[in-house]
């Protein structure tokens, strides 16, 4: 008999890869019990078979992996389906800046992720001009995110979080609403010096960078927003115990 509970900070949903934890996680729990071992790819990989192939969700490889390797690592993903990867060179001033200034709003609304990408999926798989243009646009941004990071230039980055929002939320109908849009708006006008939905969009959670913190926080939290407070985790899917 196995009994397998699950449980987490933040509910399903909500745009944060929780799926994709989830999944890498089961994982590693079940090769723990047969004394097995496995490497993040490996994970990443099952994960990305279970959800794709046999729930034939129309998601991509970007979460399970993550999840699986953790870290501000950049993905290349192949045509051939292959992953290649790397940790970001960063540097520690940087990257404590960085996780100092990022902070995350939820907007109270779930969604099923599914829902909103099945149509960019099948816009993608009928060559779609405008979303072709547009994935290629947001593919370039990531190296330019890359850059900006790498160079140490926070505020680029955060300029490049605007831009980044601007395109994604052209793909779909349902990625921001009026709601969505108002208090990315709020958010600019107190403090924040870029911003995003993070997920596939319809709710979920809202991510700022803002140097000016405390304006930013009053803002938000008079609007009714909650902030998640986070931190980066390097070590990516592991065991806390094992009984």
């Amino acid at each position: 008999h196995l009994e397998i509970t699950s449980m987490a900070d933040i509910p399903a949903g909500t745009g944060l890869g929780s799926s994709g934890s989830f999944t890498t996680a089961l994982l590693r729990a079940l090769h723990a019990l047969r004394n097995r071992s496995a490497t993040p790819r490996e994970l990443a990989e099952t994960a990305c078979q279970i959800e794709m192939e046999r729930l034939a969700e129309p998601v991509g490889k970007q979460d399970p992996y993550i999840a699986a390797y953790g870290g501000l690592t950049c993905f290349r993903f192949m045509p051939n389906g292959q992953v290649e990867l790397w940790p970001l060179a960063i540097a520690e001033e940087t990257r404590f800046n960085l996780e100092d200034n990022l902070l995350l709003f939820f907007t109270g609304f779930t969604r099923s992720a599914g829902e909103i990408l099945r149509d960019q999926h099948e816009k993608s798989l009928t060559h779609d001009r405008e979303m072709i243009h547009n994935l290629h646009f947001i593919k370039e941004l990531g190296r330019e995110t890359r850059a900006a990071l790498e160079n140490g230039d926070l505020r680029k980055f955060a300029e490049l979080m605007n831009v980044h929002w601007e395109h994604k939320r052209q793909r779909s109908q349902g990625i921001s609403n009026e709601q969505i849009e108002a208090w990315h708006t709020l958010a600019m006008q107190n403090g924040a010096l870029g911003g995003k939905l993070i997920g596939a969009g319809g709710g979920g959670f809202l991510l700022f960078y803002a140097e000016d913190k405390v304006r930013l926080r009053k803002a938000m939290r008079e609007a009714g927003l909650r902030e998640v407070r986070f931190r980066f985790d390097f070590e990516g899917t592991k065991l806390v115990a094992v009984s």
